[in-house]
């Protein structure tokens, strides 16, 4: 079974992207093959500032394992180092209606907001489904805002083989992520473009000063105070023991507690989880070259599986390749 996944170097890693996402995935390098990229190429249809998607690409890379990824357990590696993918997406794009491409939600969403869309953007699918196809995977852990991309991958792996009459490219299965919605400081969802985010490796004093500017209500002090409607314990629920989150709700019903005090008990749960992270994330940040050694690496592993792909992808549909024109 081989698991599979992409996070785009698009900005800072923070609290959403870490329950969401890539908490998921270092629980899953110890279980299954995993192959995790950076996802360089797909960076360039907001990124377009050649420094700064370099240092954001290295970010990632820091940030992955710092947070736990072994290398040793699962192959962390860039996009770009596997040029074999951008060969797929243009084979898969042979094959694949631009119909298809125009009923994505995250397009359609885009251009509703007055977004003026490049062929990189509406193409975006095509070589998401490559990134997936290419290495024969199996799961791709998502939420539920990516399972329309899984879906379009697997209709394109079906297009592929049914054009060729040959099973050569593996339909791929999502697996849903059942973290729940990490809110943001403003109590809406957290995410970047909302400029509300948490994020995981500001110094201790910012962090703090964020965490204790999430939203709440004006109930006074006295007064009890629902649970179920405030961020503030949202992100207790998502990082505390089921023992300490009980004990919170019965605290904010019974009233005689101020929003202040569950801030602060944030703050400490987040600096017990990502203040070792980010010790690590410094020493790493401060070798370079052992991250690009371990990227470089990861890649050529990565390359392996996706030439034997190709072989066939190129095989099924008569494309020629010289051997002296091949690494």
């Amino acid at each position: 079974m081989r698991v599979l996944s992409g996070v785009q170097p698009s900005g800072k890693l923070h609290l959403g992207n870490y329950l969401g996402a890539v908490k998921q995935h270092i629980e899953l390098q110890g279980e299954d093959s995993a192959l995790y990229f950076i996802a360089n190429y797909h960076s360039l249809t907001t990124v377009q500032d050649a420094a700064l998607l370099r240092q954001l690409t290295l970010d990632v890379a820091l940030d992955y394992l710092a947070l736990g990824l072994d290398p040793n357990k699962a192959l962390l590696f860039r996009q770009s180092d596997v040029p074999e993918v951008t060969e797929l997406a243009w084979i898969l794009s042979t094959v694949t209606g631009r119909g298809l491409l125009e009923r994505a939600h995250s397009y359609k969403d885009k251009v509703a907001k007055g977004v003026v869309p490049s062929m990189g953007l509406m193409c975006y699918p095509i070589l998401m489904a490559a990134d997936i196809l290419i290495y024969r995977s199996n799961t791709v852990p998502v939420g539920k805002d990516q399972v329309q991309h899984i879906e379009m991958t697997q209709d394109m792996a079906g297009y592929f083989n049914n054009k060729y009459d040959r099973e050569v490219l593996v339909r791929p299965e999502p697996r849903l992520n059942a973290a729940q919605i990490v809110p943001g400081v403003d109590g809406q969802k957290m995410s970047k473009s909302y400029g509300n985010t948490i994020d995981l490796f500001d110094t201790p004093k910012k962090t703090r000063k964020c965490i204790m500017s999430v939203k709440t209500d004006s109930t006074p002090v006295e007064e009890p105070k629902s649970p179920d409607r405030c961020s503030v314990f949202a992100l207790l629920r998502l990082m505390a023991s089921p023992e300490e989150v009980e004990e919170w709700s019965q605290r904010y019903r019974a009233g005689g507690m101020g929003y202040g005090e569950a801030k602060g008990r944030v703050a400490e749960l987040f600096e017990g989880i990502f203040g070792p992270a980010r010790e690590r994330r410094a020493k790493l940040a401060s070798d370079v070259d052992t991250v690009e050694d371990i990227l470089s690496s990861a890649a050529a592993e990565a390359r392996v599986i996706a030439g034997e792909v190709m072989h066939d992808v190129r095989e099924a549909c008569g494309i020629m390749v010289s051997a002296k024109g091949t690494r």
